[in-house]
């Protein structure tokens, strides 16, 4: 069944002196960009500055770094150097702009410019939400950009994904998302919204916006969607402590907690999903015995206490079926009817081609191929890889290989990931 969906450490020493190599350093970027935005956008009060300066440090880290080795805390390096290259910026504009700015940069601390107190003191973030990254969700989540908006300038910010990668996340072209971003942050810009954490009040009007950025974080970590590996540990990570995080802050919402039981579910079959060799491996075929039984027990426990309340919502039902998933001995074991169940409820409660497509393999597995077939070649989602690799699945069980083949084939040119890629491939030649 088609399922749903490092940065590398550097010696504490820092001994490295060998130089780190280029895609060491790219890892770095990932990892680090969303945290290093956060925290200068707590600092400067401004996104597009924060952006700027994080991307000036990496372009002197990269030449640095080749040449001498990681330091020993990359984060720290690279938010000190991002908040400097601010800071220089900020000088530049008030020369510029201030025939009195040296004599106030010359001056007494007390009347230093707030963003370079705020550069020195690194002042707490109020206690209502505990960390930067997720203060900067709320904040990128207001009410006043459309949800889509939201969610993709989120993740550019926060989860270090290109607008290449959002787009994919999004179904549409490139250049359509980098327009919803640009757009984004002008109307941020033009009307003034502040940077800053709602209040109590405010929180609930914008965590779908939130658990959406959340779960797409996710999601690309889980299974990326581009690129030579399948999984990027690192965003699966930081999802499952944001979904953490979030969790203590709002712990009547359901849905939160729906969320992190089915990042803790799914992501407790990562090291099995890809094989030695790097290829990927489908949940049929996958070693059970390696899979993180702690995350299981955790997020079956969760899916429990949802049940027990009562409010069913599309993350609840999405780690209700993982559960099931997950509570299976071997494949065979699986409660498929159970599964087709829940995406029956799911597909009233959030309807989408996505689900209607999940839906279909489970109605492969209660009611035969055919029926499944049936349903899949009505659903829309040009452009979509998992729709033609669903439908050659279904081929292959029907004896049409030759059809199979073909569609495996067009699946393996629309994703562009390598581990996808080169499993779709194999199949169509096996096929052939």
């Amino acid at each position: 069944m088609w399922g749903q969906h490092g940065m590398t450490a550097a010696p504490a020493d820092g001994a490295s002196r060998a130089g780190a190599a280029a895609d060491e350093i790219e890892q770095i970027y990932r990892q680090e960009y969303g945290r290093a935005v956060a925290v200068l956008v707590r600092v400067f009060g401004d996104i597009d500055l924060a952006e700027d300066a994080v991307q000036e440090a990496f372009a002197v880290a990269m030449p640095a770094w080749r040449a001498s080795g990681l330091p020993p805390s990359p984060a720290g390096w690279l938010i000190t150097t991002a908040r400097n290259k601010g800071i220089d910026h900020l000088r530049r504009e008030r020369l510029r702009q201030d025939k009195y700015v040296q004599a106030i940069l010359l001056g007494a601390r007390a009347v230093q410019p707030q963003a370079e107190r705020a550069a020195d003191d690194e002042p707490e973030p109020p206690a209502d939400v505990p960390d930067d990254r997720l203060r900067l969700i709320f904040t990128c989540c207001h009410p006043a950009l459309a949800d889509a908006a939201q969610v993709a300038l989120t993740l550019r910010l926060l989860g270090g994904l290109t607008t290449a990668e959002i787009a994919r996340a999004f179904l549409v072209p490139e250049a359509t998302m980098a327009q919803r971003i640009v757009r984004a942050k002008a109307k941020i810009r033009d009307a003034g919204i502040p940077y800053r954490v709602p209040g109590a009040a405010d929180l609930q009007g914008r965590l779908a916006a939130v658990l959406a950025v959340i779960y797409l974080i996710f999601n690309e970590g889980y299974a990326a969607s581009s690129g030579d590996e399948l999984i990027r540990t690192g965003l699966c990570a930081e999802a499952i402590r944001l979904g953490r995080l979030l969790a203590a802050l709002m712990p009547a919402e359901p849905e939160v907690a729906g969320l992190l039981a089915l990042m803790l579910l799914t992501d407790a079959r990562r090291a099995s999903r890809v094989s030695p060799e790097g290829d990927l491996v489908l949940l049929a075929d996958q070693d059970r015995s390696s899979w993180n039984r702690q995350q299981i027990a955790e997020g079956h426990q969760i899916v429990r206490a949802c049940l027990r309340r009562n409010q069913p919502g599309s993350y609840q039902i999405q780690a209700a079926i993982n559960a099931v998933h997950t509570d299976a001995a071997t494949a065979a074991q699986t409660d498929w009817r159970q599964i087709l169940q829940l995406y029956d409820q799911l597909m009233t409660i959030a309807p989408s081609h996505v689900v209607a497509l999940n839906r279909a393999v489970a109605v492969a597995e209660v009611d035969g191929p055919a029926a499944a077939l049936a349903l899949a070649d009505g659903i829309r989602l040009d452009g979509y890889y998992l729709r033609p690799a669903v439908r050659a699945d279904l081929l292959a069980k029907l004896g049409r290989t030759a059809d199979a083949s073909a569609e495996y084939a067009a699946a393996a040119h629309l994703t562009r990931s390598s581990a996808q890629r080169r499993f779709l491939q194999r199949r169509s030649a096996e096929l052939a």
